[in-house]
């Protein structure tokens, strides 16, 4: 997702690279794997252990009832762990070889972990998933795991006050975008036309989708060379770094409660997030706010792509109960029972027939994920990744407070990432 938790997950995996590549992480990347073994038939038996992040880890067990019913003779015993705490817990697990037989891998960090990870097996049926997320199990072209719950990112912004400001359709273009914006602030009475990252951590992951459309690759198609500095890529960020410029967007860190005060109260009045604000902003602004805002796929240049997050499930090579442990991998996976997973915990399906149900497929707000979620991608799923990501932020602050020319950036960042290397 680009969920909060996952953004978490994103800043954390940054100090857990320095701490992979401080600890000797062989710098070979994913040893080749040998060809995924088949999941032996009947029921799941015996005990799985299960670890889970965040407020995933407390909502399964009364969900996994309903496995263990249908599987009488299999107990999953479900360990939660905070957010901060989990990259620490699974280095240690690895490197002391006590990993639980299932976990919750944040997308992110599929690429530190894939050593680790069995290969998923040909039984796993992966043709409803959205591609966007099944690419974020891939690791040098081996499939780990499957993908839990997905999310992504759109527009979101005030359309009374888009209305105030004379315009009435959702941003479409970079060019709509752009004007939405000018009218916000200029028309509309918005402090800022829209709330944009600055260059905390995690800021280069919000430039992507701009990039992404614009037709920027950050690695050639083998995988084996960064392509950060790119013409599509200096003119997103070029259009990005605009906002700043214009004086539509601040240079101050905006986000949490600030970012949805700041939305509520119209003085920033657009911003781009997933779907757990639909929630926030709703309690923020009290009863009668949903109708005040609405939101819309990325604005498109070439296309219109954004990020896909989430959350996946990984079985662990030295799982004691590794058949059992995939058949619980596939339990999650059915479309009803992602359904009711979404229900309890509002993480949204990533089988992409779960979104026929009502709940989702009638909610003028979350059905709009579901539209961009079929055109979406993702980091590179490299070892080096959040190393290049953390340099890659550091440029962003750059062109944003100090007016680094973007093609510069892209230079200065090229050099970093070609030094850094693939991990392979």
């Amino acid at each position: 997702m680009i969920h909060p938790n996952a953004k978490k997950a994103a800043a954390v995996g940054i100090a857990a690279a320095l701490l992979l590549t401080a600890c000797g992480r062989d710098s070979a990347g994913p040893a080749a794997s040998s060809p995924a073994e088949a999941i032996a038939s009947g029921p799941a038996s015996g005990t799985i252990t299960l670890w889970a992040q965040g407020s995933e880890g407390e909502a399964l067990p009364a969900l996994l009832k309903e496995f263990e019913s249908e599987n009488p003779g299999v107990k999953v015993n479900v360990t939660a762990i905070p957010w901060d705490a989990a990259l620490s817990k699974y280095q240690t697990a690895i490197a002391g070889g006590t990993t639980p037989d299932v976990a919750q891998m944040g997308t992110t960090w599929m690429g530190d972990f894939a050593d680790s990870f069995d290969a998923t097996p040909k039984e796993i049926d992966a043709s409803d998933f959205f591609p966007g997320s099944v690419k974020s199990t891939e690791v040098e072209g081996t499939t780990y795991g499957v993908p839990w719950y997905v999310d992504t990112r759109v527009v979101y912004y005030r359309s009374d006050l888009a209305e105030k400001a004379g315009i009435t359709k959702a941003p479409e273009t970079w060019d709509d975008f752009k004007t939405l914006a000018t009218a916000l602030k200029e028309k509309a009475g918005a402090k800022y036309g829209v709330q944009l990252p600055a260059g905390v951590a995690g800021s280069y992951l919000d430039t992507l989708p701009f990039q992404w459309s614009n037709g920027a690759k950050l690695m050639n198609d083998d995988g084996t060379k960064w392509t950060l500095d790119t013409p599509e890529a200096a003119e997103a960020l070029k259009y990005y770094a605009s906002f700043f410029a214009d004086g539509l967007a601040s240079k101050a860190v905006s986000t949490g409660t600030t970012a949805e005060a700041s939305f509520v109260d119209g003085s920033a009045p657009m911003m781009m997030s997933g779907p757990w604000h639909v929630g926030l902003l709703n309690k923020a602004g009290g009863p009668g706010f949903e109708d005040k805002y609405k939101v819309a796929p990325m604005p498109k240049e070439k296309t219109s792509t954004s990020f896909v997050g989430g959350s996946n499930l990984v079985v662990f090579k030295k799982s004691e109960n590794r058949d059992s442990s995939w058949k619980l991998l596939q339990w999650l996976s059915k479309p009803e029972v992602q359904l009711k997973w979404y229900k309890a915990t509002g993480d949204l399906p990533s089988q992409q027939s779960a979104w026929k149900d009502p709940s989702l497929a009638d909610d003028n707000k979350l059905s709009v994920f579901g539209e961009q979620l079929k055109t979406t991608n993702n980091p590179p799923a490299v070892s080096t990744w959040t190393q290049v990501a953390a340099a890659a932020d550091s440029e962003i602050e750059q062109i944003v407070k100090a007016g680094k020319d973007p093609a510069e950036a892209l230079k200065s960042l090229q050099q970093a990432a070609d030094s850094i290397g693939t991990g392979k």
